[in-house]
């Protein structure tokens, strides 16, 4: 039997490994359109450093991707942040970003007060909201910005909500889903009550203290490393470079056309995993499952991109980096100072990473390597306090890198999946569906996996 993945990112090795792991007898392949595996884990060289220039850091209470580290080999390699204490510029100034937001929703208003990131009155409205009438049973899906803006105002959306949206998804708060976005709000929300509230008894679940383990994690040498490692293994093969233009059924599985259109390649498969972004998987999956192609096709994408810099001899504010307000002005969405983030930068050296895009902002991006460049520096005086010439520096797009969570998402997903299920021996995984974050991502192709091992005559065992 063979499996075919087409998508060589960190989903679609998930889904292969897991297939490979519980049926041996299996013969599975990743087809991959990029000349390397890894999607948007990928690491460059600069100034001689090994960095990432795509995620940087995934969640470690969420299992998945620790776990999935620890499996390829790379476990003495995971690293725990040197600090997790980011700042968010916001007002024209930069403040500490309160502890136990929900993405932005304040959750611990003591912390909220000591930053300083709202005024007087907007602080008032926050901390008085318990004590207003609830709020209706929040029954159907609504965007993350009316919600909040209703029962907290629109300083916390701007100052808050926006910058974290911004900096997990390169989203707008005002057309992302509550539902896809923060399903377990969502669901504390579903007998109405207070937002504040409800977000306290979220935060409150979760263990947050030091004794429960960092938050966040990487890899020495950089994440990207973990799609090498996971496509090296031999447990599957790996073919890059080769793009799939189409897929029909046969009365076996599937016939994949793959290649340059004058001379196509034809790969057959008895189970197929479909794990690239919404766009491509529509057309895709148009013959073989029109509905879910049909579906798919509606999922908007955000691009974006991100600078890298080395700096000799600069000193910079403490903390892990910076988030920025949409309504400030700069161009700047987010800075991540990876040599105080992360342990292993050599003395005297500062590296930095600057994010640029947001849903509906395309200007900047369309602009050269060194206009972009010159624009991140200029941003990094007024936000920093950094105006010294970098000794290296790297620009890296990812166009289309992040899915939007628009209102209805997750019922979108639902028959996106109900679709597939009709088709046996189909599967999706990805970004798309259930969470952008690594583990997240990690799950969706073992979940993958396991529809099409059902497939599969040792039923995966």
């Amino acid at each position: 039997m063979r499996v075919v993945v087409v998508g060589g990112g960190i989903a679609g090795l998930s889904a292969a490994w897991q297939v490979a792991e519980r049926s041996p007898s299996a013969d599975v392949v990743v087809l991959e359109a990029a000349p390397v595996v890894g999607g948007k884990l990928r690491v460059a060289s600069v100034a001689g450093r090994s960095v990432d220039v795509g995620a940087e850091a995934m969640l470690a209470r969420r299992p998945e991707g620790v776990e999935l580290v620890r499996t390829a080999g790379l476990g003495e390699s995971l690293i725990a942040p040197l600090t997790t204490a980011a700042s968010v510029y916001a007002g024209g100034a930069a403040h500490p970003l309160p502890a136990r937001t929900m993405l932005g929703i304040p959750s611990d208003l003591a912390a909220l007060r000591r930053s300083g990131v709202l005024d007087a009155g907007a602080l008032s409205t926050v901390e008085g909201e318990p004590s207003r009438p609830p709020m209706e049973p929040l029954t159907d899906d609504i965007a993350v910005g009316p919600l909040v803006r209703g029962r907290l105002g629109d300083e916390v959306v701007d100052r808050l909500v926006e910058p974290l949206l911004g900096g997990v998804y390169a989203g707008r708060a005002d057309e992302l889903s509550v539902r896809a976005t923060m399903p377990a709000l969502a669901a504390r929300l579903r007998d109405g009550g207070s937002l504040v509230r409800a977000a306290q008894a979220v935060t409150d679940v979760g263990p947050h203290d030091a004794a429960s383990g960092p938050v966040f994690a990487s890899i020495a040498g950089g994440l990207g490393r973990l799609p090498a490692a996971l496509a090296e293994s031999g447990k599957f093969r790996v073919r890059a470079g080769v793009t799939v233009r189409a897929i029909r059924r046969t009365t076996t599985g599937f016939a994949l056309e793959c290649g340059p259109a004058p001379a196509p390649e034809l790969v057959e498969a008895d189970a197929l995993i479909v794990a690239t972004p919404a766009a491509k998987a529509a057309r895709l999956l148009a013959d073989v499952a029109p509905a879910a192609a049909a579906e798919l096709s509606t999922v908007d994408s955000a691009s974006m991109a991100i600078v890298t810099f080395v700096f000799e001899d600069v000193a910079l504010p403490p903390g892990s980096g910076l988030l920025v307000g949409s309504r400030e002005g700069r161009h700047v969405k987010a800075i991540t100072v990876s040599s105080q983030k992360w342990p292993g930068t050599p003395a005297g050296l500062t590296v930095l990473r600057a994010s640029v895009g947001r849903a509906g902002e395309t200007a900047d991006l369309q602009r050269d390597d060194a206009e972009l460049t010159a624009l991140v520096l200029a941003d990094l005086g007024p936000l920093i306090g950094l105006d010294a010439a970098p000794i290296d520096s790297l620009v890296v797009r990812w166009g289309g890198g992040l899915p939007q969570y628009a209102v209805g998402h997750v019922d979108k997903v639902a028959r996106v999946r109900a679709a597939v299920a009709a088709v046996p021996g189909l599967a999706v995984c990805g970004a798309t569906y259930d969470g952008v974050g690594i583990p997240a991502c990690i799950a969706s192709g073992r979940q993958a996996a396991d529809r099409v091992l059902g497939r599969l005559p040792d039923g995966g065992q």
